[in-house]
């Protein structure tokens, strides 16, 4: 079985009312850590990166999942786009040819 990337798009899970979102990442987050399966990486671009910065109310959950050995990518074109460069807290930034490598050698699942 081929390793398994998670691609974050957005500060929360699904399209709507935004707290619900927002509350579902949380929960994911939660639950992804708890399992006992983790995906190789997580990839964070767009409005996902602000997950991984100074603030995010998910940083602890992300953390968690760093410590445990899943690795946590985010777009440095999306950090910069969003002036978040110096804000990054967790992971790490890539390249969108290093997302695109790995994407192509795993499955990858969208959020």
């Amino acid at each position: 079985m081929r390793p398994k990337i998670f691609l974050v798009q957005s500060e929360g899970l699904g399209r709507g009312d935004e707290q619900l979102g927002s509350m579902l990442m949380a929960n994911f987050l939660r639950l992804l850590g708890e399992s006992q399966d983790k995906p190789g990486s997580l990839i964070f671009w767009n409005a996902g990166v602000r997950l991984l910065c100074e603030g995010s109310p998910v940083l602890n959950r992300l953390k968690q999942l760093e410590e445990q050995g899943v690795e946590l990518l985010a777009c440095s074109t999306c950090l910069e786009h969003f002036d978040l460069m110096d804000k990054l807290a967790i992971g790490k930034p890539t390249t969108m040819a290093t997302s695109i490598q790995s994407m192509l050698n795993c499955d990858v699942v969208s959020l």
